[in-house]
C-alpha cells in the first residue's frame, strides 16, 4: 500500500475477545482513526458479533495508534461517500442516486445518526477507551458507549460550527454534560481535556496513558462477572429514562438544524462543508488550541 492510497482489503476495524471481552478496534491510525462509511458497518459488524457470542460478557471500543478517532472522513484517499452499503439502521433509499438534501439526509440517517442509536441499544456494556483526540465524528463513536475511560491526554472537541452545522449528527452534548458546558463547547469549538470532561460527568474515569489498557479492562472484567440479563435490562432502564429526559426527540429536531446548515453551506458557498476538509480544519482546530 502507498502512503496515499487505502488497500482495499484493509482491515480497518479489528476484532478479538480476551476473556470474557470482546476488543473492537478502530484501524486507520495513519488518517488518525477517521470514520468512513467503510469502518461504520465494519464496526456494525464487529459489534454484531459480539452479541452474538454467548461468551462475550463485555465489549471495549478501542482505536488503534495515538489518537481514539479525529472525526468523520472528510479528507482521505478511502473517503467513500459516494459508495454504496446495506443499509441496516434506518429503512430509507440508497443516497448514491439523489442529488442535495435528497442524498444527505439519507446517508446521514443511515451511517451516522441511525448507525450511532443502533450501537447505543447494543445489549452487552461498552466502554469507550479514549486516548488522544475524541474529535466531532469520534464522540459520537464515545457517547454510543455506555462508559468512556480515557488517557490523561485525551481530548474532546466538535468544532464543526466552524462550518456553520450546529454540533454533530448524534447530537448528546446537552445530556452528556450540561446544557450550558454544552453551549461553551459548541460555541468555541475548544478542546475539552480529560479531566474537564470528567469534571462535566461526559467521562467515568481519567488514568495515566501507560495505564489505560489495564484499567478499562479490570473494569470491564468486573462487569462481566454480573448477569447478563440483569446488566442488558439494566441498560435499557438507563436508556428509556435518558430518553424521557428528550434526548431520542432532541437530537431529531437538531438532525433537521444539521441539515439546514448544510443545504446553506451548499447554496452560499463551494460545498456542503463550507469548502472545509480534514487538512483546513485540524489547521484551525489547532490555532484555535494554540499549537503551531
Amino acid at each position: 500500500m502507498s502512503g496515499t492510497e487505502e488497500s482495499t482489503d484493509e482491515q480497518v476495524v479489528t476484532y478479538e475477545v480476551r476473556g470474557p471481552v470482546a476488543v473492537v478496534t478502530l484501524n486507520r491510525p495513519q488518517y488518525r482513526n477517521a470514520q468512513n462509511s467503510k469502518m461504520t458497518y465494519a464496526l456494525d459488524a464487529a459489534f454484531t458479533k459480539a452479541v452474538d457470542d454467548p461468551d462475550v460478557k463485555a465489549i471495549v471500543l478501542a482505536g488503534n495508534g495515538k489518537h481514539f478517532c479525529a472525526g468523520h472522513d472528510i479528507g482521505t484517499p478511502g473517503r467513500d461517500i459516494d459508495q454504496s452499503f446495506e443499509r441496516k439502521a434506518v429503512i430509507w433509499w440508497d443516497h448514491t442516486d439523489r442529488a442535495g438534501v435528497d442524498s444527505r439526509f439519507a446517508r446521514e440517517s443511515e451511517v451516522y445518526l441511525g448507525m450511532c442509536r443502533r450501537w447505543r441499544e447494543i445489549p452487552k456494556p461498552v466502554i469507550a477507551m479514549v486516548q488522544g483526540a475524541c474529535i466531532a465524528g469520534g464522540l459520537m463513536l464515545a457517547w454510543s458507549c455506555d462508559f468512556i475511560v480515557a488517557s490523561d491526554d485525551a481530548f474532546f472537541s466538535d468544532p464543526v460550527v466552524r462550518m456553520g452545522i450546529p454540533g454533530v449528527e448524534y447530537f448528546a452534548h446537552p445530556w452528556v454534560m450540561n446544557p450550558r458546558a454544552a453551549k461553551e463547547f459548541l460555541y468555541t469549538g475548544d478542546r475539552f481535556g480529560a479531566d474537564r470532561a470528567q469534571a462535566l460527568g461526559m467521562v467515568n474515569h481519567v488514568v495515566p496513558r501507560a495505564e489505560l489498557e489495564e484499567a478499562t479492562f479490570a473494569i470491564a472484567e468486573r462487569i462481566a462477572q454480573m448477569p447478563q440479563l440483569g446488566l442488558a435490562l439494566t441498560k435499557k432502564a438507563v436508556n428509556q429514562a435518558e430518553d424521557l429526559m428528550g434526548m431520542r426527540s432532541g437530537m431529531d429536531s437538531v438532525f433537521g438544524l444539521h441539515h439546514a446548515a448544510h443545504a446553506h453551506n451548499a447554496e452560499l458557498d463551494t460545498d456542503s462543508l463550507a469548502g472545509l476538509d480534514a487538512r483546513s480544519m485540524a489547521k484551525a482546530n489547532k490555532k484555535a488550541a494554540g499549537e503551531s
